[in-house]
């Protein structure tokens, strides 16, 4: 069975609809999202109602952070939330879409385990905040005490950097693995990258297509251009969250 694992959308339809497309194109059969739906990107509801339908969801930071107050967010990131929990309470609105979207947030779990699998938005210690970047390979500490929870594989996103992190303290970035690397005895966590907003310095949005045991990372361009202009005609959203799209940073 194929499976597409997606995350930090970010509220980049744009980006959202051409993963989609392509997902449908690689034949996946089931989609999970790893959390992050909204935040910085202008459109929040667009991409939860697309979002609603898939076998698996869990809740963000951003998205935790729309539903109550944001924590440790800079002033972007934080000015990017009140906006989008004002479109989310928009009077304006269709009242029962309103409160669907508020319902399926406040009832996303943090963490799923589907047999020796697990996934998360953060990592498997603190499955909502902690991020674990390629250089956290030189901290072991931090990396046996996370690989401790895992029983074999864990996938993860959160830092918008994708890439297979080994129990023996190495990091490979998809371009090191040719996009596939295939789980075998030893533990693993996988980062699957960002649909909205990637920061590997590839903008094109990454996502991982599961098959059996093969992971295989998938780089999709999509309109970047229209997402830059829907965020600069917002005035609450800061130019830099559009400018950095372009980067991929």
């Amino acid at each position: 069975m194929k499976t597409a694992i997606i995350s930090d959308i970010h509220s980049n339809l744009a980006s959202l609809n051409s993963v989609y497309a392509d997902i449908k194109k690689q034949g996946a059969e089931r989609i999970f999202c790893l959390g992050d739906i909204v935040g910085y990107g202008p459109n929040p509801c667009e991409c939860i109602d697309i979002l609603m339908k898939t076998e698996v969801c869990l809740l963000g930071n951003h998205d935790q952070g729309a539903l109550f107050d944001p924590e440790g967010f800079n002033s972007g990131a934080e000015r990017a939330i009140f906006w989008t929990r004002d479109q989310l309470e928009k009077p304006t609105g269709n009242p029962d879409a309103i409160d669907r979207r508020w319902e399926f947030l406040g009832e996303r779990p943090r963490n799923y385990q589907e047999n020796d699998l697990l996934f998360v938005h953060g990592s498997p210690r603190n499955p909502l905040n902690e991020y674990v970047f390629p250089e956290d390979t030189y901290n072991r500490r931090k990396m046996e005490k996370i690989f401790a929870l895992i029983k074999r594989c864990s996938f993860q996103g959160h830092t918008h950097v994708p890439g297979i992190f080994t129990e023996d303290f190495r990091f490979f970035s998809p371009d090191e693995i040719d996009d596939r690397y295939t789980i075998g005895d030893e533990k693993l966590m996988v980062n699957v990258g960002s649909v909205g907003q990637p920061r590997d310095g590839d903008p094109r949005s990454c996502y991982v297509i599961l098959e059996d045991d093969v992971i295989n990372f998938r780089r999709v361009e999509y309109d970047i251009d229209e997402t830059i202009e829907r965020i600069y005609a917002v005035p609450e959203l800061d130019n830099f969250l559009a400018d950095r799209l372009r980067d991929g940073r």
